[in-house]
């Protein structure tokens, strides 16, 4: 549960940060830094996280998650 809740913030931290960044090479950053956080709550591969979490944050703006 509580790991849940960790992830769950870094989602929501990641979610606005990714808002804030006008640029897809910066939303994917942000969506780096994201997932490799989360990998470490979760006990992952860290650059596997990192690397989802960057093509989640280069592609959310084209699919209207991020969208201003």
């Amino acid at each position: 549960m509580q790991k849940t809740l960790k992830l769950f913030g870094i989602v929501l931290v990641g979610a606005v940060l990714s808002a804030c960044v006008s640029s897809d090479i910066e939303r994917a950053g942000v969506g780096a830094a994201a997932g490799a956080g989360a990998a470490v709550i979760l006990d992952g591969d860290i650059a596997t996280g990192a690397i989802v979490g960057a093509a989640g944050g280069a592609l959310c703006d084209d699919v209207g998650l991020c969208r201003r």
